[in-house]
């Protein structure tokens, strides 16, 4: 509520224009006798007056005499007087706080903006929840140190993905929180960094102890993007478990393809660290999916600060097999197949590029089905029969295991009884020939579903690779694999593909494996959801 002092400064501050009161004056139907001037009102009684329409004689109070009749009157005067002033007040009131709000001084602008924003905000999640019937509260929290709108996937995925039944560990939480804090306390520019990176550049090895900050560089390669992933996830775990600071050869796509992980740093080397000088203070960690041995020498990579590693592919479980990491594993990762899903949910948030790709394809395509199966097909060449076969068994497989509807050939009409008017999506994913997606699109085009239920058939426009830039070429892959692990099941024609394994992984599916040999099941549905393609005996990952 307003005080007097308020009044008393908007009045001193703010003098209105005389035209502002005649018309406050017609808005508050000021009465013949008051007048409203400077924010002082005058009550002038025409004592001899009074109206027309009462029907009583005119007094001239003149002609009136005897006190008494005097003292008659006072009482009533003043009784109209009060009344009077009294009304006058109210009516100051309500006029000096009309003018407060519309000649007030405007709030700073950082109100403004702040109370703007908040306005868009509410307008927006308004807006977003009823065009997506409330999904969009299902977003995650923000993260303090990132900028949402510079890399919307990180708050958006879990629209498009069914909710996991796996949480991760209050451990685990707290593991990545605590490199986090290392991260950026060691990351590139920091104080504690340029003073080691100081010392490697005058030939000493170590950092004396002062800083505490070690790192671990991994190298990009020229292989398949899910290589990279399966090998980059493995270095941030290895570099978690041995208190290193990982740090990412940027490469010629790498910042084109995935968000920042870390809030209030980077991850990419520098690009004025010099891999290619000082080799003998660098030690360097050549692997591949098999290499305990090299990786259980720990003491040989304490003594150097810097550690060079370049890994092909998911070397995770040879890491699980080192007794050193072990105990600390079974901390972290209490149910042993869902490394690579948390690794990779604080890992790979794709680029608002990439993110466009993805979304725009997801909600012209999949986003309306009941449920989005995901199939990707990667064989060699085959023959005319290897061809027709391939598509029988898929779709045998699918219908065995209600993944996809049975087809009626006898009929051209769909059944009067229609027992289901669910839609299906299904995706596409194949580096073969187009030939697979072509028949299973036309098996569900030309005859109509014994259940009635509706199915589509897509698969992204595919330019032959060698004719596109190589950054585009990744970011196909990306979308791809992100589509696929978007699914709400997945078959698979081998699960040996870093692409399909990223794709289950990321997407927590156990996908289905055709069968070549078993022809009464067409397939079966893999044990875990781990990246298990090099190492089938570790961590209960088992196809």
């Amino acid at each position: 509520m307003m005080t007097s002092s308020d009044l008393c400064l908007h009045s001193t501050l703010h003098t209105p224009p005389p035209t502002l009161f005649s018309s406050l004056a017609t808005h508050f139907k000021l009465q013949p006798g008051f007048h409203l001037t400077s924010f002082s009102l005058s009550h002038h009684m025409k004592r001899g007056k009074k109206s027309s329409d009462a029907g009583e004689p005119v007094t001239n109070p003149d002609t009136r005499t005897g006190s008494s009749e005097a003292d008659a009157v006072k009482p009533s005067l003043s009784s109209m007087k009060s009344m009077g002033l009294l009304l006058a007040v109210l009516m100051v009131a309500s006029v000096m706080f009309s003018l407060s709000v519309v000649l007030r001084d405007p709030p700073s602008d950082d109100v403004v903006e702040s109370v703007a924003a908040s306005r868009v905000l509410q307008l927006r999640f308004h807006q977003a929840n009823e065009s997506d019937g409330g999904l969009s509260e299902k977003k995650d929290h923000l993260v303090p140190g990132f900028d949402e709108e510079s890399c919307l996937s990180r708050y958006e995925a879990s629209l498009y993905r069914k909710e996991s039944p796996f949480k991760q560990s209050s451990y685990l939480e707290s593991r990545f929180n605590r490199y986090q804090d290392l991260h950026r306390r060691c990351g590139p520019f920091t104080t504690f960094y340029n003073s080691t990176f100081d010392k490697l550049k005058l030939g000493d090895k170590s950092d004396g102890g002062v800083s505490g900050c070690s790192y671990v560089i991994w190298l990009n390669s020229d292989g398949e993007l899910g290589s990279r992933m399966l090998s980059l996830a493995s270095a941030f775990l290895y570099a978690l478990l041995t208190d290193r600071v990982l740090l990412v050869e940027q490469g010629a796509e790498m910042a084109d393809l995935f968000c920042e992980p870390f809030p209030y740093t980077s991850w990419f080397l520098p690009s004025e660290f010099p891999l290619n000088e000082q080799q003998s203070l660098l030690r360097h960690l050549v692997l591949d999916s098999s290499d305990q041995q090299k990786l259980e020498s720990q003491a040989l990579f304490n003594e150097t600060p810097w550690l060079i590693m370049k890994a092909d592919g998911y070397f995770v479980p040879s890491l699980f097999s080192i007794s050193s990491f072990e105990q600390e594993l079974e901390k972290l990762f209490p149910v042993k197949e869902t490394v690579f899903y948390f690794l990779g949910q604080h890992l790979f948030h794709p680029t608002n590029v990439v993110w466009g790709l993805i979304t725009r394809y997801y909600h012209a395509y999949l986003a309306r089905a009941d449920k989005r199966i995901g199939i990707h097909i990667e064989v060699s060449d085959t023959s005319n029969d290897q061809f027709q076969r391939l598509v029988e068994q898929i779709l045998a497989c699918g219908v065995r295991h209600e993944l996809l509807p049975e087809v009626d050939k006898e009929r051209h009409l769909p059944s009067s009884q229609v027992i289901s008017r669910k839609s299906k999506a299904v995706f596409i994913s194949s580096s073969s020939s187009p030939g697979y997606f072509e028949s299973i699109r036309d098996v569900y085009w030309e005859n109509p579903t014994v259940t009635g239920e509706i199915l589509s058939v897509h698969r992204p426009s595919r330019k032959e690779y060698q004719k596109t830039q190589r950054n585009m070429e990744s970011r196909r892959e990306w979308t791809e694999i992100y589509l696929l692990s978007c699914s709400d099941v997945l078959m698979v024609t081998s699960p040996w593909s870093s692409l399909v394994e990223v794709a289950h992984g990321l997407g927590g599916l156990k996908p289905w494996v055709l069968n070549g040999t078993d022809h009464d099941s067409f397939c079966t549905r893999a044990r875990s959801m781990e990246p298990c393609s090099q190492t089938p005996r570790s961590h209960g990952c088992k196809h």
